[in-house]
């Protein structure tokens, strides 16, 4: 079971997994056909990689492969490489602050990793003429010198899938169109579907993600905005025409093919899930309750517990919301459930419950978790059902301190 700061810190980090496993996998590395040396000799291609097991590469990882027959070159240029040692990382991470930076390895060392991880490689060869391989090479270089390298990574708009594509745009003559429109928001497509269809099988991670994300996550978006993820840019780039100043077109990929080929694996849900680890929370706190009501116990204690960790929960969602630069996690409708108020009222709010006196916190809290349980639907934001049992746990133990407090004292 993964925390969900943990899960949290761990999501923006994707797109770049660089860390050989220790287990090997079976899989298979075609050999690709060599052309003839020619002046021409150079050939590019966009990898897109499959997803790994860790949650920073749960979806995929897009780079360049550059290759000159002539001079023998065969080099990766690799946009997603970051570092968990980086000094003050996980504060840097929270606030938005992360930076990436283009790294280049030989396409051997970089096939050996995603071999040993056994992880699918597609490779789909650019159909770019002398010109545009020349200044495509010359935006890479370019990006590569030292000065240029780093930059400040954001997972939805500037990552190791979109700056790609980005250099690939400048580099081409005329015009590259894609086969769909990719400015309109009428997609019936959100950032949180997308990360939905490549966490499944990873309920925690999901969880941890949903939490953080605000509803801004659940708004349509462009078919363009959907190439952060690197299969969404791989499917939209094979469809892609070239066209030049004459209005001849040519596909700007040429030919694909599946490079590196892994075992299949299955995917299976992470037991216990968050929601069933929720129910089991609400069916624990439900008999609690019950025999606390019957016994004229207060159960502060288990308040404690629950009030604790809601308004821990509460201080890293309102960090997030006010304060970190990431895109889609404010506002979050998230905090009227968990806020960091659980957190400083609550040694006043157990002395209350000990002692079985009125709290008009106990008043609060109850009535904004009735309207934000009652209005669930309506809400412009999608949360994870497990917050529902999560929710109605809260709203028990308040009723039962409001009950025991007016009724049987």
């Amino acid at each position: 079971m993964k925390l969900t700061f943990l899960s949290l810190t761990l999501f923006f980090c994707t797109l770049g997994s660089i860390f050989p496993q220790a287990i090997q996998a079976q899989t298979m590395v075609q050999k690709q056909a060599v052309p003839p040396a020619t002046e021409d000799s150079i050939r590019f291609s966009l990898l897109t990689c499959g997803a790994g097991e860790e949650i920073y590469s749960l979806f995929g990882h897009t780079a360049i492969r550059y290759e000159n027959f002539t001079r023998g070159i065969d080099a990766v240029f690799n946009y997603g490489i970051f570092s968990f040692n980086t000094p003050n990382f996980i504060l840097r991470f929270t606030l938005g602050e992360t930076d990436y930076q283009l790294g280049v390895t030989s396409y051997k060392q970089f096939a050996y990793e995603y071999t040993w991880t056994g992880r699918d490689v597609w490779q789909q060869t650019l159909n770019l003429n002398a010109e545009e391989k020349k200044k495509l090479l010359a935006l890479l270089e370019e990006n590569y010198l030292p000065q240029n390298r780093i930059y400040r990574y954001n997972f939805f708009y500037d990552n190791c899938a979109t700056r790609p594509r980005d250099q690939i745009e400048r580099a081409v003559q005329g015009t590259l169109e894609y086969a769909d429109d990719m400015t309109s928001f009428q997609t019936g497509i959100s950032f949180r579907d997308i990360v939905h269809q490549y966490t499944i099988g990873h309920s925690w991670a999901r969880f941890g993600i949903d939490l953080c994300l605000g509803s801004q996550a659940d708004k349509d978006i462009t078919r363009r905005q959907m190439m952060f993820a690197p299969f969404y840019l791989k499917d939209f780039l094979a469809k892609a025409q070239l066209k030049n100043a004459q209005g001849m077109e040519r596909p700007l990929v040429s030919s694909e093919d599946h490079i590196i080929q892994s075992p299949q694996q299955t995917s299976t849900e992470e037991a216990p899930s968050p929601l069933q680890t929720a129910f089991l929370l609400f069916t624990i706190v439900t008999i609690a309750t019950a025999y606390g009501i019957y016994r004229r116990k207060s159960l502060w204690l288990l308040d404690l517990l629950l009030f604790l960790a809601a308004g821990v929960a509460g201080c890293i969602l309102a960090f997030l919301a006010s304060f970190s630069q990431h895109p889609a996690v404010s506002p979050n409708y998230l905090l009227f459930l968990f806020h960091p108020l659980h957190l400083l009222c609550l040694p006043w709010m157990i002395k209350r419950v000990r002692k079985k006196e009125k709290s008009i916190y106990m008043w609060a809290n109850i009535t904004v978790l009735t309207f934000f349980i009652l209005l669930w639907g309506i809400i412009p934001q999608e949360f994870n059902l497990a917050v529902l049992p999560l929710a109605l746990s809260l709203w028990i133990r308040s009723a039962s301190n409001l009950y025991l407090t007016y009724i049987r004292k």
